[in-house]
């Protein structure tokens, strides 16, 4: 396995862990340079953002992956992780769905999570 694959396989595990739904990983190389692959993942509450969050950064740390930058811990409606080529995006399920950011990044590929588990 990859070690990209590897990482995404940590990161979406983690997501599930936190019961964490409407996982999607969109390959971006080919469109920016800010990073690699986008994780979006939702949560029903302000509270289950945070720990699916804290699960991903933890999961990540343990597997010596060190995060880079986080923002959105203030609201925890929007807290994006950022682990250099991938960003991780941990939304709740009303912002999700008002930002669309999948629709914003349709031109990326979506990677079929079930081959990496």
């Amino acid at each position: 396995m990859k070690e990209i694959d590897n990482r995404i396989s940590i990161i979406t595990k983690a997501c599930d862990d936190k019961r964490g739904f409407d996982i999607k990983v969109l390959n971006i190389s080919k469109l920016t340079s800010i990073a690699d692959y986008f994780i979006i993942v939702s949560g029903n509450a302000t509270t289950q953002v945070a720990a699916i969050a804290d699960e991903v950064e933890e999961k990540m740390g343990r597997a010596g992956f060190d995060i880079k930058h986080k923002e959105g811990y203030g609201t925890n409606r929007w807290i994006l992780l950022d682990f250099g080529d991938i960003i991780v995006h941990v939304f709740h399920k009303e912002d999700r769905e008002f930002y669309k950011l999948e629709r914003l990044w349709a031109d990326g590929e979506e990677i079929d999570i079930d081959f990496i588990d």
